[in-house]
């Protein structure tokens, strides 16, 4: 393999983990941001109503698009571990597989979406009101799912490769696409919330395609080759076992939510609209929190695949750090001004107070969140992904939902979907820490 200048395996820990975290950044916000469009122009241009629809489709899109993401991550810490090692074979191996899996995906993707999301809806207690919006947006949204899909699958390769650049290149591209065509389409055109779907399915085709044209153009080992793509036993079975446990998990986060999203859809659209603008501006003070959470995994993977484990220790230390401090001072920010935050998306009253009382109750725990994220994608990095799966099963699944029920039959309060956050956050947060201190990270190291 030639010499690439990304390799995490050698020079400051600290500027190798900043370095590789900043496009990662830069990338979640442009991304953020063009999701943050589709409802700000929803909601000023359509109605509160719409507002709801594009709202309630978040969490049940991140559930069935998290669980196709992880096995993505799972693909990344394996060709992660062959660039450290530098095993060129294995690595070209693991690039098409993975290209294999995501194609699979999107096909299976596409089928399911389109034809149970009636069904799920209707399931989650949608209100009729924003009901047939919520559908057309749905659909439309899965129709294209070979443009998420594929542009996630090839970032998760740039990303094991250490290159987090060309990933921001083409997401900014992708997102000056998106806007506009939500401006033209909704904007001066009057179409619906279909609309806002197809501009962003049609901007990370768009992604995905540039990041087809670098992997080609490449000629380290990982350069992709339209005629090698196919399905190595090893190898795919090695990306299902690390990347099926981080799906899993991905689901388990949002499956969780989409349980939440049905009780909060009970109070009607404008607390779905309130809370809906509330998770858009919490996504964009996680932006931090999930730029280095990848950016351990890479290094950890990368590190562990050359045995290098004094460096794995060291860039879990700063790494950990960073994450905490970044979460707590934006969780501050928006604590203070949730309420001009949300106006951005809706000036009604009601839904801005809906949203203001979430920011209210969890901002000030954010460093706990952030914290069992971190600690999760540590272990995703040293080849345990089993252990936060189960922990995100039981802490963020399984005790939300049992809470909410109890709960809900003694009384009936709103608050109950904001308070469950803190309390498992705490509870996921102590488990994972007495598992890492147990742990030791030279058992880690596994033959490649």
């Amino acid at each position: 393999m030639d010499t690439n200048k990304d390799l995490m395996t050698e020079g400051s820990i600290k500027n190798k983990i900043i370095v590789f975290a900043i496009p990662i950044f830069l990338g979640n916000l442009f991304q953020q941001l063009y999701n943050a469009v589709d409802s700000v122009i929803v909601g000023n241009y359509i109605g509160s109503n719409a507002l709801a629809a594009v709202s309630s489709a978040g969490n049940l899109i991140f559930m069935i698009i998290g669980f196709f993401n992880g096995i993505a991550i799972g693909a990344g810490v394996i060709i992660a571990r062959y660039i450290g090692a530098k095993d060129q074979k294995r690595t070209s191996l693991a690039v098409h597989s993975t290209v294999a899996l995501g194609i699979v995906f999107s096909i299976v993707l596409t089928a399911v979406g389109v034809l149970m999301t009636p069904f799920i809806l209707n399931l989650m207690s949608t209100p009729k009101d924003v009901l047939s919006d919520s559908i057309v947006y749905f659909q439309v949204y899965f129709a294209g799912s070979i443009g998420f899909v594929m542009y996630n699958t090839f970032v998760g390769i740039l990303q094991a490769t250490g290159d987090s650049k060309h990933p921001l290149y083409y997401l900014m591209l992708s997102s000056i696409v998106n806007i506009v065509l939500d401006l033209v389409l909704i904007g001066k055109m009057g179409f619906g919330v279909g609309a806002a779907a197809f501009a962003t399915a049609i901007s990370q085709l768009f992604s995905a395609i540039l990041c087809i044209i670098h992997l080609t153009k490449t000629e380290e080992a990982y350069k992709f080759r339209w005629k090698l793509i196919k399905f190595d036993k090893e190898i795919t079975s090695q990306i299902i076992k690390y990347g099926l446990p981080s799906g899993l998990q991905n689901s388990i986060m949002s499956f969780s939510n989409v349980v939440i999203q049905s009780y909060i859809n009970s109070y009607g659209h404008f607390a779905m609209a309130g809370i809906g603008a509330y998770v858009k501006i919490e996504g964009f003070i996680f932006i931090p929190v999930t730029s280095f959470t990848m950016a351990i995994t890479t290094f950890v993977s990368q590190n562990i695949g050359a045995k290098q484990i004094e460096r794995v220790r060291k860039g879990i230390r700063f790494g950990l750090l960073c994450t905490l401090l970044s979460a707590e001072l934006l969780g501050l920010v928006l604590f203070s001004f949730a309420p001009i935050f949300i106006s951005f998306f809706d000036t009604n009253k009601a839904v801005i107070e809906y949203g203001s009382q979430r920011a209210h109750i969890v901002c000030l725990f954010f460093f706990l969140c952030a914290y069992t994220h971190f600690m999760s994608a540590v272990l995703r990095g040293i080849g345990r992904p089993m252990v936060p799966m189960f922990v995100f099963l039981f802490c963020w699944c399984v005790v939300r939902i049992i809470f909410l029920a109890i709960i809900n039959v003694f009384v009936h309060t709103i608050y109950s979907t904001y308070w469950i956050y803190p309390i498992t956050w705490i509870l996921s947060a102590v488990t994972l820490t007495i598992y890492y201190k147990n742990l030791k990270l030279e058992e880690a190291i596994y033959k490649i």
